[in-house]
């Protein structure tokens, strides 16, 4: 080391000599002489190495003499209870069981609409009516009949009440005046399938077809009824999360179009595991009071499929894992100032949520975790911890 050293110094002393020598570098770049250039860069470079080899030396020393050098530089965290909240993010369509497409039972003209777009009905309120093709004019016909039937029955049940007359004739009286209200009452129904109303309460989202047009019974349609106050978002589920995901869990709704999030509650699971995409149905009340959102509207879903109240959350960045396929971190012992014991923990992990996982075996609450520099420690390696 002293040899080394002794020579770094006469290379100096020389170099500082000859500056203002024959061989200066000002005066080897003026010769241009390409021999002396090559020498003088020959020397240069020999005078480089040597340096460069004892400031490699001094650097060692230094550490040799400064042992805190070696020592790695940790940042740490201490474990903590906290409440955490597992989530499957899947995405569904709001849907809703009133939402039909009205079509007439009879074909025929349709003779009249009553209402618009946007008009608000309610059930059983007449909405079309269908050309009945003088039905109507038959149905009067039959009255004015039925009443003679009536009138008949009447005298003929009068006379016989008096034991005037014969029952044969009380008897027929009877049966055609009933017979007379049956017709009436078939005919009735059959002109009220020409009647189109409103199958609940809801709003006119749309008049398709325009009066005065054929209509064809049970196909052409005419208009559609919306009730947007009984909404629900209906979802696939995949069969892993069927003992978690049940009736009544916590639901978080994002309609990305609207900019809205709400709460909700899962109202119904199916008991059919679909055997294309091993998946089952679930549907998810919304509420809708401001009726601003629609059949169809894509929605966005986090269900609240695990809770744990106690649990110890980990970042995964700090998780490593050894040749047998076990979970380890790195915690402190032995703390003494800013510096502690790194010591090995194998680890057993439950749920992840985004970039933290729950931590089930392994740790306790006031454990302090090695955070950065957590994959360049050793097991019993002293450290140095750094606060921000």
């Amino acid at each position: 080391m002293k040899k080394s050293l002794i020579l770094a110094l006469l290379l100096l002393v020389l170099i500082s000599c000859g500056g203002g020598g024959n061989n200066s570098l000002e005066t080897v770049l003026e010769s241009n002489d390409v021999v002396a250039l090559q020498q003088k860069k020959d020397e240069l470079t020999t005078q480089q190495q040597a340096l460069n080899e004892q400031l490699k030396q001094l650097d060692e020393k230094i550490n040799e003499l400064n042992p805190e050098k070696n020592i790695p530089l940790v940042t740490t965290f201490v474990a903590n209870d906290t409440v955490f909240n597992h989530y499957v993010e899947l995405q569904g369509s709001v849907e809703t069981k009133q939402n039909l497409v009205v079509t007439s039972e009879m074909g025929g003209i349709l003779q009249r609409v009553y209402v618009k777009e946007g008009d608000k009905v309610s059930k059983g309120q007449l909405l079309a009516k269908v050309d009945d093709g003088g039905m109507s004019q038959q149905l009067a016909q039959m009255q004015v009949q039925a009443d003679l039937a009536k009138t008949t029955f009447d005298r003929q049940k009068r006379l016989w009440d008096q034991k005037i007359g014969s029952e044969i004739q009380y008897l027929q009286a009877k049966s055609n005046y009933e017979a007379q209200q049956e017709a009436i009452n078939s005919m009735k129904q059959q002109l009220g399938k020409f009647v189109i109303r409103a199958p609940f309460s809801g709003t006119i989202d749309d008049v398709i077809t325009e009066q005065g047009s054929v209509v064809s019974p049970g196909q052409t349609p005419i208009l559609r009824v919306v009730n947007l106050s009984d909404m629900y978002i209906q979802t696939d589920v995949p069969e892993t999360y069927i003992t978690n995901v049940t009736k009544g869990k916590d639901v978080e709704v994002q309609f990305p179009v609207l900019s809205k999030t709400m709460d909700a509650k899962i109202r119904q699971t199916g008991d059919f595991i679909n055997p294309e995409n091993r998946t089952f149905k679930v549907e998810i009340a919304v509420p809708n009071k401001d009726k601003d959102i629609k059949p169809n509207l894509t929605a966005r879903l986090r269900i609240n499929d695990y809770t744990n109240n106690e649990a110890i959350l980990i970042p995964q960045s700090i998780i490593s894992e050894n040749a047998e396929g076990e979970q380890y971190i790195y915690v402190l012992e032995n703390q003494e100032g800013e510096k502690a014991i790194a010591k090995r923990v194998i680890i057993k992990t439950g749920q992840s949520q985004g970039d933290v996982i729950e931590v089930l075996e392994g740790l306790k609450a006031g454990d302090s975790i090695i955070q950065e520099g957590a994959r360049s420690v050793k097991d019993g390696q002293t450290v140095k911890i750094i606060t921000y």
